[in-house]
């Protein structure tokens, strides 16, 4: 867990990308439709692990899938077509579960648009168990430790 290394040895363990939602994103009221910010955050999880060389290909290559068991959403302002928008996803658990914490801000103005939350587990593929501890690959990718007996 984050708080167990302090944070000047903790690597970094944050990736922001920036985007701009394209037109049949919108909804009727033309702002970005509510279910499109999971795409969203997905993109920016995607960048996030691709970052430590983890991302799915590599998850399945080391016997794992990562399925989301909890995601929690607070819509804080809209997304309009044509705004330019950064997405900062950031691992902030990562023994029992992966967590990943993310905020949606305005390119432009900085105003915070959008906070959630995402919680996935390490699911062996072979046994199609459940993880009660992330496996060792996942702190080597990210260059931390794991949990200490």
């Amino acid at each position: 867990m984050s708080e167990a290394i302090p944070s000047e040895a903790r690597p970094d363990l944050s990736h922001e990308i920036e985007l701009t939602p394209a037109f049949h994103d919108l909804d009727p009221m033309d702002i970005v439709w509510h279910g499109n910010y999971v795409k969203y955050l997905e993109i920016a999880r995607n960048a996030l692990m691709a970052k430590f060389g983890y991302d799915y290909p590599q998850m399945r290559e080391s016997g794992y899938a990562w399925p989301i068991v909890d995601m929690r959403m607070k819509y804080v302002g809209s997304i309009h077509y044509g705004q330019r928008v950064r997405i900062r996803a950031t691992i902030v658990e990562w023994e029992n579960r992966l967590r990943i914490d993310y905020l949606v801000i305005c390119a432009e103005t900085g105003a915070r648009l959008h906070k959630a939350s995402s919680i996935q587990v390490a699911l062996c593929i072979a046994t199609r168990e459940m993880c009660w501890v992330c496996p060792p690959v996942l702190f080597e990718r990210l260059g931390v430790k794991g949990p200490q007996p």
